[in-house]
Parts: C-alpha cells; sequence; structure tokens
C-alpha cells in the first residue's frame, strides 16, 4: 500500500500539518553556494580553459579545443532527419500551438497625448540576447527547449544560445531537432554552474548574454541566483507540483494518474488530491495502490507521494478554494462539472486546468500555454514565462510648450519639497520662468 498523507479541515491540526506539507527551502546550503561561486569565479577568470577543465570532470568527456564545446550548426539541423518520423511530427505540432499561443502574448507599443498635448507612452523592444539552459543529465528535455525558445523568437530576440550538458559527449537527437525546429542560433555542450557562468560573463567562445531561462538542477538554481543582477534569469524553480480539485465525478484512475504524473519528476515533487466529497479521497487511494506496481517510475512516484503528496478533504467547495489559493500551485486542475464556475474565485495558480478531460500532461508538451511555471507558492506573485519576458519596456515623454509650462510648476514644488534644487530649475527654466533663482 502506498504511504501518503491523508488530511481533513476538520483535523484539530490541520493548519500546522498543511504548512509542514508545503514547506520546501529552495535555497542551496553552503556548501553548494561555495562550490557555485568557485565554478563562477574560475570561468570569469579562465574562460574557455575553465569550461573545458570542468567538463572533462563532470560530464567525463574529452573536448580539445573550445571549438568542440559549440555544436555544428549542420548538425543541430541534421538531427531532424536522425530521429523517427512520429517524433518530429509531434515536435511541430507541439511548436506550431506553442508560437500560436505566444503570438498572443506580445506586447505593443502605446501612446496618448494628454489635454496640454504632451505625449506620453511606451515603447517595447526584444532583448537582444538570450542564453537556454536545457536539461541533459537523466533525461532529454525537447518540450523545455521549446517552451523557452518559441516564446524568445515570437519575441523577436536577435540571438538564442542553448547550453546543454553532454554526459559522455552523447547528444539527444531529439533536443537538436526541438533546438531547430525552434529557432535556436547557436549551441554549447556544456552545463551547471559553468555554463550559466559563461552565459552570464561571456567567455572567448561562449558570447555574454543579457538573460538566462530554463530549469537545471540545484547547482544551476544556485548559479542562476548568484549571476542575477548582472543578467536577468526568469525565475529559480523549486520541484514539480500539482493540485487537483475534484468533486468526486472523475474516474479516480485518471485523478491517481494525474497525481503520478508530477510525482515521476523527482522525490521532491509534490502531488495534492483535494476533494469536498467524502469517499472520494478513498476511491483515489485505492487507484494509487492498484495502479503504482505498473508504473515504470514507481520507486520515484512512491518517494513523492510518502514525502509530501496529500489526499486532502475539505467541509464544502468554498473551504477547498480558499485552500488551492493558500497553496498556490504550479499546476491546478479543476476537475469538476463546471470549472468556468471557479475560475473567478481561483487567485494564485501557474496555469489552470480546466474540465475532467484536461490532464495537466497535455500542458507540459502541446497544448500552447507555457509549462515553465512559477513553483513553491511563487504564483502568489509571479507568472508563467511568456513573450514578455524576452521583452522589455521603455517608457515615452515628449512635452509640449504648454504641458512643459504647466508640470514646471508641480515638479517645481515637489523638488524644492525634496532639496532637490537643480532638480526644479530644470524643469523651470522650460516652463514659463516661474521661480528662476
Amino acid at each position: 500500500m502506498a504511504e501518503i498523507t491523508r488530511l481533513s479541515t476538520t483535523d484539530r491540526n490541520f493548519e500546522q500539518r498543511l504548512e509542514t506539507l508545503l514547506a520546501w527551502e529552495a535555497v542551496s546550503d553552503a556548501e553548494v553556494r561555495e562550490r557555485v561561486d568557485a565554478i563562477i569565479r574560475a570561468v570569469r577568470k579562465d574562460g574557455n580553459a575553465a569550461l573545458l577543465d570542468y567538463t572533462r570532470r563532470l560530464d567525463h568527456w574529452q573536448p580539445r579545443t573550445a571549438a568542440d564545446l559549440e555544436i555544428p550548426a549542420a548538425r543541430i539541423e541534421q538531427a531532424r532527419d536522425r530521429i523517427p518520423a512520429e517524433q518530429s511530427a509531434a515536435l511541430e505540432l507541439a511548436a506550431e500551438r506553442i508560437r500560436a499561443y505566444a503570438e498572443h502574448q506580445k506586447l505593443a507599443d502605446w501612446s496618448f497625448r494628454d489635454n496640454h498635448g504632451t505625449l506620453l507612452g511606451q515603447k517595447t523592444t526584444p532583448l537582444d540576447r538570450v542564453g537556454l539552459y536545457v536539461p541533459g543529465g537523466k533525461a532529454a528535455y525537447p518540450s523545455s527547449v521549446l517552451m523557452n525558445a518559441i516564446p524568445a523568437k515570437v519575441a523577436e530576440v536577435g540571438e538564442l544560445i542553448m547550453v546543454v550538458p553532454t554526459p559522455a559527449g552523447e547528444l539527444s537527437d531529439l533536443v537538436l531537432a526541438a533546438a531547430h525546429i525552434a529557432g535556436v542560433d547557436r549551441g554549447f555542450a556544456i552545463g551547471g554552474a559553468q555554463a550559466v557562468a559563461a552565459l552570464a560573463y561571456g567567455t572567448e567562445r561562449v558570447p555574454a548574454v543579457d538573460k538566462i531561462v530554463g530549469p537545471g538542477n540545484i547547482y544551476v538554481a544556485t548559479a542562476k541566483r548568484a549571476v542575477f543582477g548582472q543578467v536577468g534569469i526568469d525565475m529559480v524553480a523549486g520541484p514539480s507540483e500539482i493540485l487537483v480539485l475534484c468533486d468526486g465525478g472523475t474516474d479516480p484512475d485518471w485523478i491517481a494518474m494525474d497525481l503520478f504524473s508530477q510525482a515521476e519528476h523527482d522525490e521532491d515533487a509534490q502531488a495534492i488530491l483535494l476533494s469536498w466529497d467524502r469517499e472520494f479521497p478513498d476511491r483515489v487511494a485505492a487507484a494509487i495502490d492498484r495502479l503504482l506496481p505498473t508504473m515504470e517510475r514507481r520507486d520515484i512516484i512512491a518517494a513523492a507521494l510518502r514525502r509530501r503528496g496529500a489526499l486532502i478533504r475539505s467541509r464544502d467547495p468554498e473551504e477547498a478554494i480558499r485552500i488551492v489559493n493558500r497553496v498556490a500551485p504550479e499546476h491546478l486542475e479543476l476537475s469538476v462539472e463546471h470549472p468556468e464556475a471557479l475560475v473567478p474565485e481561483i487567485r494564485h495558480a501557474g496555469a489552470i486546468f480546466m474540465g475532467r478531460y484536461t490532464a495537466e500532461a497535455l500542458g507540459d508538451y502541446c497544448a500552447g500555454p507555457n509549462h515553465v511555471l512559477p513553483t513553491s507558492r511563487t504564483a502568489r506573485f509571479s507568472s508563467p514565462l511568456g513573450v514578455y519576458d524576452f521583452q522589455k519596456r521603455s517608457s515615452l515623454i515628449m512635452a509640449s510648450a504648454q504641458g512643459a509650462a504647466t508640470l514646471a510648476r508641480t515638479a517645481s514644488v515637489l523638488a524644492r519639497g525634496e532639496g532637490l534644487t537643480a532638480h526644479a530649475r530644470s524643469a523651470e527654466c522650460r516652463g514659463d520662468g516661474w521661480h528662476r533663482s
């Protein structure tokens, strides 16, 4: 029988147990930070030589020169012909849907004139160069390539640089094919904190970028946090999460498999069922026990369910919604009869999957919206990755003569109130000469 926490909102210690369940320390420990800092210093100091050294020691292959670290453009292009036609078609369809969704996210320039004729507005500009980190240690993640690269290309980023670790020097044709389809400009066979450092500061071979996106292990996440400020980053992501809110009317086997879909990522992933139906958590528990032995990654799933999984029963739908907003899950499934009626009440969730037929797994690969989502309750203040993350905004101000005269009075009063006389006189001299001394 699978071990999983069982909770009810009527439990005397429910609040405390829920808080313990949700707790996740996303900050790496001192030892990891020290190792990452040392790697970053080495890459900044020695550039390509440091990349070669770390690649030989950590990825266990022997590049001769820094040129060997760059994946030839022809090799990336050829990858499409090296994968099965079925996989190529799936990548193409997923890319098409991701691109169509991303097109709706583009920010546009806008401006207006106030009643004094002063122009105010916003200019939107794509980033010049972005670095995309693609995990490559335990598995290949072509979906990560598509989800990160396509919005950048829709935003019209000038150049997209991909880095991907290659244990034993082996390249994934599936990842390279996705890179070609998504429009990646250059690729490098480097990974870990050293790849993040190279992207942030540049080396003789790897160009410095303006922003780094993409998931990775604890060393990658720690390195991204360390270089933030030198470059932008998308987010520091924690383990994958799913919360399924169900009224009891969905096949419990479906729900069990939805919980498995996130639990199989790693042992720290979180999978939670929340229902106000008295019997449904028991039915899902039975489905978990029956289906878990059939799963290829059953040991990982079992560990995740034991460590951070839960089946929670609430008193009613209203209480369930309050719990959802407290959890602020990365993935939220509304597996209910009328999901649209609940959506206005959801304040905090990375992505909302509506209805009994909408499995979270569709969002991971091909539904269209991005699968790079806020975790560890950060959906309270952040959003999914999108085209807007690859665009920056500049404010536009062009004062008319009348506007300058009018605004100078307000600016002068406020500037002098702050003791900043030069600010005041700068505004006044373009106004009507008010307070010239």
